[in-house]
């Protein structure tokens, strides 16, 4: 390579090293749109807005909230994965967007290559509760009674797909255990039918099951993830109380479509992170019974790749088909 054609080489990267520079130190200088894939008023909306109220202060620009449920989150997903990696369209999720790829043949996006992870904002339990005519008292003699009774116990789930439907599946296989599954059109209807007694057992958010555990109209077993309940820390996990290695924890976190430069995504992990540690924020997120997290983007990246394989394995394994 002649000496002339190299300089011109650098003076091209120059030049566009600082287009890119200026690019990002520009950024935002408009409104960001936020894609919740979810209706408005679940614990993801709750989350997003929390964040996106804080996180516009910081970065001097609105970010509005764009509620499009529908399609199980595919509708949302697609939507963002196919915006201009600007940095002017943001995504929130939980695991969905990795489930996704297990209960569909074909998706219009793909979690790992039309996505940056930018952050994981928050980590939660499910907890496991039982309605009180079932006759076990921890996840032992659960596990017990139901070897003695295949096919016989039911469980209600949000949903065939629903992290409270996988993360019982995924007992089932690591207890060698046999439930029947009744999935509902949500965590509000199935909840009313375990307090009516018409189910054995579910998995649901803590902070709606723990008023009927403390009414006495439910009784908890153990929590789903890998720390104990802030509200109640004598309930034990489902790995400690019988199950080692037991994990079906929920995240919801920041996406941007891939592509986006490197730079902003910077730009929105440091936003992220500040407002994780404000004091308002936290209180917020620890009265909705969610941990406040804020990694870093490989860290939450690395946390998509192994929900994937993990959960893409319990799907396979229980079969789970859509509706």
């Amino acid at each position: 390579m002649s000496s002339r054609r190299f300089r011109k080489i650098v003076a091209f990267s120059a030049l566009m090293c600082s287009a890119t520079l200026a690019w990002a130190q520009a950024y935002p200088s408009k409104p960001i749109r936020m894609i919740v894939p979810l209706a408005a008023g679940g614990g993801t909306d709750i989350v997003a807005r929390t964040m996106a109220q804080k996180m516009g202060e910081l970065l001097l620009q609105p970010i509005v909230v764009d509620n499009r449920p529908g399609g199980g989150t595919v509708i949302g997903a697609e939507l963002a994965a196919k915006s201009a990696p600007d940095g002017y369209t943001l995504y929130v999720s939980s695991p969905t967007i990795v489930i996704n790829h297990g209960l569909h043949a074909k998706l219009p996006y793909d979690a790992i290559r039309d996505f940056v992870p930018i952050s994981q904002w928050v980590s939660f339990s499910n907890m496991l509760v039982v309605h009180p005519s079932l006759p076990v008292h921890s996840v032992g003699e659960l596990i017990s009674h139901a070897k003695a009774r295949p096919g016989q116990i039911n469980y209600a789930s949000a949903g065939n797909g629903s992290t409270t439907h996988l993360g019982m599946e995924l007992l089932k296989a690591m207890a060698g255990i046999d439930l029947v599954h009744l999935p509902y059109k949500g965590s509000t209807p199935a909840m009313a039918d375990l307090l009516g007694g018409r189910v054995s057992l579910m998995l649901d958010a803590a902070v709606t099951s723990m008023p009927h555990v403390k009414s006495g109209k439910l009784r908890a077993l153990a929590v789903s993830g890998t720390t104990r309940s802030r509200v109640n820390p004598d309930l034990p996990t489902i790995a400690e109380a019988g199950l080692p290695g037991y994990d079906s924890s929920v995240w919801i976190g920041l996406f941007v479509p891939a592509a986006t430069p490197k730079a902003i995504v910077d730009q929105l992990h440091a936003a992220s992170s500040k407002t994780l540690q404000m004091p308002d924020v936290r209180e917020r997120l620890l009265g909705q019974e969610m941990e406040p997290v804020g990694s870093s983007p490989e860290q939450f990246a690395q946390l998509v790749r192994n929900d994937l394989a993990k959960w893409l394995k319990v799907i396979k394994t229980a079969n789970v088909r859509l509706d």
